[in-house]
């Protein structure tokens, strides 16, 4: 990400983020950081920036006056500023899909304050954004069990137990972790916790869940854990994983629109050749099995043995029934 875009999204949350703390006088530095999706220490920083703006003259009287002593942020003499930001219509159509999937999810208490905040943000925002929200269909796949039990484990600060089932290994392993949040992603149900198995902050769907169960265990979400940015995707790459190239004949050309690829070429035929990167290889195993003669993997060169190990595995098998 570039200086400027940085610099532009951090103007736009300072500006949202003194009406905030206007009209909510006293709130923690934990759950202001947890509002804007950012650290303690990143808040603290906007604090710090916040505390040297003001209208010019630049005297004490001039400048914004903020503290955050023993945790809890105070803020006066930002009357100026104290009007929230107006949203785009396409940052109004964004907040009405997302409140649309929030309405799907089973298990909302309050329905009617939902569909009233719904109503409210479709005639302050116009028919623009609302016939943009109107144009996407929202379906949101939950375990209303599972639900139920993360939302008693966060309203208690209580740990869980877990078995999931890891497709990339295709393996269910078992592991406590510290709940911080759940969240929708593309219509899919996440919690985000803190995974204590790999000291790590992690993102579990919750339709791979196998088992769920709430310990007698306060929570314990180490200070420095930071949430997860969905918002940049849920696939990250990291220079360590591997590259594959597949080559796709029409008939697999789905394989680009289901996982996150690197570059795309286009092949004679309406053929595609793509590449990816991947920390395992296992799960690409079975994708080019799935694939059949819709799709061969062409690097890198281990992958493709292995592969051909693979299959003539299968074949002798069928060979034997």
């Amino acid at each position: 990400m570039s200086n400027t875009a940085t610099a532009q999204g951090r103007l736009a949350r300072l500006l949202t983020l003194v009406p905030y703390l206007l009209n909510r006088p006293g709130v923690e530095v934990r759950e202001a950081a947890r509002t804007f999706g950012v650290t303690e220490r990143q808040l603290i920083d906007d604090l710090q920036l916040i505390w040297m703006c003001g209208l010019p003259g630049h005297t004490p009287a001039d400048l914004i006056d903020v503290s955050w002593d023993g945790g809890e942020i105070e803020v006066g003499n930002a009357e100026t500023i104290d009007r929230p930001l107006r949203l785009t219509a396409d940052e109004a159509g964004a907040l009405l899909v997302a409140l649309r999937m929030l309405a799907e999810l089973p298990g909302l208490r309050d329905r009617d304050a939902l569909d009233r905040t719904v109503a409210k943000l479709e005639s302050a925002a116009g028919a623009g954004a609302a016939g943009l929200a109107g144009a996407v269909a929202v379906r949101v796949e939950a375990d209303p069990e599972a639900l139920g039990t993360i939302e008693a484990a966060l309203a208690d600060r209580r740990r869980l137990r877990m078995r999931y089932y890891v497709p990339a290994r295709d393996e269910a392993t078992e592991r406590d972790v510290d709940p911080m949040r759940m969240l929708v992603v593309e219509g899919r149900t996440y919690l985000e916790a803190w995974c204590r198995r790999a000291e790590a902050v992690r993102l579990f769907r919750l339709d791979r869940v196998m088992e769920l169960t709430v310990l007698d265990v306060p929570l314990e979400v180490p200070p420095d854990a930071e949430p997860i940015p969905v918002e940049r995707g849920l696939f990250r790459p990291s220079a360590d994983d591997q590259i594959v190239t597949l080559e796709l004949t029409p008939a697999g050309r789905w394989v680009a629109d289901h996982y996150p690829c690197e570059s795309e070429t286009e092949l004679s035929g309406g053929g595609l050749r793509v590449t990816l990167r991947t920390p395992d290889t296992r799960w690409v195993r079975r994708l080019a099995l799935q694939l059949g003669a819709r799709g061969r993997v062409v690097a890198p060169a281990q992958l493709v043995k292995e592969l051909r190990a693979d299959a003539e595995r299968a074949l002798a098998l069928y060979g034997e029934s």
